[in-house]
């Protein structure tokens, strides 16, 4: 073999170990640290296996010197400045890093610079004693003496051409190098503020879960509550037919409300039955300018109802009153049943009893079903168009509407000549219930064959959060669920999809529709989802609106506190 000058032999490991000692100066200088846990180097680093002892002490070929003394002050300087402040922070002992084992080839000055690189840097030092230092190697088999001598024997032109052998691809700048270390530590705000909403979102999930496992209804008392419930009700019906005049043209029962729309919570406590009394022909006129409230007048003909409207106009209040009437004497006969003091403008009789140590109320409500056109001001009511279709609206408004006799303020203010203790407020209860029992723009929405989605949930919740709040604070009273059912219906027509609506984004869409209900609070506006003309909460005071969308802001930031 031939070459420049045979090399020699490798100094012994404590020469190597005393001469690294007492030039510290020189390691300094001449060194730069690579990637950690790993000595810089390339190929003519390599020793055999059975040396792997580093000889700090060779002496160089010249063509390597001469390189290096030609680089060597530029480079160090262009480092120095490529240095960021974080680094210079971080590890000022160190200086930059240059990643070897994930590196890019390097230009000609660096690769002769690196060639050289065998003296430990203080920080190797430090870390391993001069006696077992190890040159690291990425999967290359280490070459002898007279090898490495003949690589060193290369043209200029052929170190442009020498790569750095490499774990994993290219080497970054050291800009880029620190702005990585500074991705991939753990625990900078933005993972900790992410780890954060997970950790909320999971603990929300979980709550409005186990609230809603909580007001289900249990089968047993499901199943006891019905019973009882539907002997009382058939019994009221057989009696208006069999035993008076006026009312024995009573239809079947129309069970509506939160029981019957598989919307009621906890308990089976409270039921709605409405008792419809037929009419054919009749005029309505609208009393007052909301278009929710009519005195009807009947035309001619047989009605057993004419005992009532003997003034023209049919007196919801004296046919109320001999409802209820007829009602008591029913009731009588059921000894566990008790009829409660009338409400000042109510429109149903109530009765309570005890099933299983639980109180029970059923609102029997007196109505008189119309099978004509609806009201006129209900022609831009139920948009349900691009929820449900416009066949399906239809179908809903060729259906007939009820009124039953209701009031708002004073039963002695009149217009036109009609107290407001005779007028009627119109119901579309049965609609409301066929709209939320077949909910989905799919057909199968909820059922077996069908995807489940979550409207009937966020209603429960809502109506839950809502009576908490009541028991809170009094003032609230006059909340009710129906403002929450309204809500959800316009909801529902605004985000139309079931997709929107899956069963497993309960949490989002619960709090997107708390965010409706609180902006129809701060505006004070809830319109009928079936007449328009008509604010729900017109009659609230403003500042109570306010509070309310206050406290179920609060809850929703805190995570719902109020369930737990």
């Amino acid at each position: 073999m031939t070459g420049r000058g045979r090399p020699r032999k490798a100094a012994s490991p404590d020469t190597t170990g005393a001469k690294c000692k007492t030039k510290p100066e020189e390691m300094k200088q001449e060194s730069l640290p690579g990637c950690p846990g790993k000595q810089n180097g390339t190929k003519a680093e390599q020793k055999p296996k059975a040396q792997k002892k580093s000889t700090h002490t060779e002496e160089k070929p010249s063509l390597q010197r001469a390189q290096i003394d030609k680089t060597k002050n530029h480079l160090t300087e262009e480092l120095r400045q490529q240095r960021t402040p974080t680094e210079t922070t971080k590890a000022p002992a160190q200086g930059i890093k240059a990643k070897t084992c994930a590196g890019r080839a390097k230009t000609t000055e660096q690769s002769a610079e690196r060639i050289t690189k065998t003296k430990p840097t203080p920080k190797d030092t430090t870390k391993d004693s001069p006696k077992t230092t190890k040159v690291k190697k990425c999967g290359v088999k280490a070459k002898s003496p007279e090898q490495l001598s003949e690589e060193l024997e290369v043209k200029p032109e052929a170190l442009k051409a020498v790569k750095t052998k490499t774990c994993a691809g290219k080497a970054k700048s050291p800009e880029k190098i620190s702005v990585e270390t500074t991705k991939v530590q753990p625990g900078t705000p933005e993972d900790t503020k992410k780890a954060g909403r997970c950790k909320d979102k999971a603990s929300v999930d979980s709550i409005l879960y186990t609230t809603l496992e909580d007001l289900k209804i249990k089968r047993k008392d499901r199943s006891g509550a019905a019973e009882v419930i539907n002997r009382i009700t058939n019994a009221i019906v057989v009696h208006l037919k069999e035993k008076t005049q006026c009312f024995k043209e009573v239809e079947e029962p129309l069970r509506t409300g939160s029981y019957y729309e598989n919307l009621k919570i906890s308990n089976p406590d409270e039921f709605d039955v409405m008792l419809p009394i037929p009419v054919d022909r009749v005029n309505i006129r609208p009393f007052g300018e909301d278009g929710a409230f009519y005195s009807v007048e009947l035309k001619r003909g047989n009605s057993p109802l004419k005992k009532f409207g003997e003034i023209g106009t049919l007196s919801a209040s004296e046919m109320l009153k001999e409802f209820r009437d007829e009602v008591k004497k029913c009731v009588k006969q059921f000894e566990e049943w008790e009829v409660t003091k009338k409400k000042k403008g109510c429109p149903a009789v109530t009765l309570t009893t005890t099933v299983q140590s639980i109180t029970i109320s059923l609102d029997v409500v007196l109505s008189i079903m119309v099978k004509s056109s609806w009201p006129p001001f209900t022609k831009e009511g139920i948009k349900v168009d691009g929820w449900l279709g416009t066949k399906v609206k239809q179908e809903y408004k060729r259906m007939p509407y009820y009124l039953v006799p209701k009031y708002e303020g004073r039963g002695t203010a009149e217009i036109d000549g009609v107290l407001a203790k005779d007028i009627w407020r119109v119901s579309f209860s049965h609609v409301e219930k066929a709209i939320l029992k077949n909910h989905g723009s799919e057909k199968t929405c909820c059922e077996k064959g069908g995807a489940r989605c979550c409207r009937k949930d966020c209603l429960k919740l809502l109506k839950h959060l809502l009576s908490l709040l009541k028991e809170e604070d009094s003032s609230f009273d006059k909340f009710c669920s129906y403002h929450a059912k309204t809500t959800l219906l316009h909801a529902c027509c605004s985000r139309t999809k079931d997709t929107g609506w899956s069963a497993s984004s309960l949490s989002h869409c619960f709090q997107l529709l708390l965010k409706d209900f609180v902006a129809h609070l701060e505006k004070g506006v809830l319109y009928n989802f079936f007449i328009p003309t008509q604010n729900l909460l017109s009659g609230l005071d403003q500042k109570k609106c306010n509070c309310l969308a206050r406290r179920i802001t609060e809850e929703c930031d805190r995570g719902f506190p109020i369930f737990k």
